[in-house]
């Protein structure tokens, strides 16, 4: 698959750059797709994340009927009429 992509310039320790590109060789590939790859899993995560965020609010919005009704109040339930 041939991407057309962006360049873009990061800063990050030297030891860490080093592990990364063993990494990257390891996986057999370069250090540029396997940032690029990483980068698309976090942005992908986010927008999924929005995404379920929305829906769920949405049925918050909508509510459901779970069959609920009010009990008695409590004056309701302390009347006592026949007493008085």
């Amino acid at each position: 698959m041939i991407m057309k992509g962006t360049n873009i310039t990061i800063k990050v320790d030297a030891e860490l750059a080093r592990e990364a590109r063993v990494l990257a060789a390891r996986r057999g590939t370069s250090l540029s797709r396997l940032v690029a790859e990483q980068l698309a899993m976090l942005v992908g995560g986010d927008q999924a994340y929005g995404a379920a965020k929305w829906r769920a609010l949405r049925r918050l919005n909508h509510g459901y009927d779970l069959g609920w009704e009010r009990s008695a109040s409590r004056d309701e339930l302390h009347e006592r009429e026949d007493l008085r």
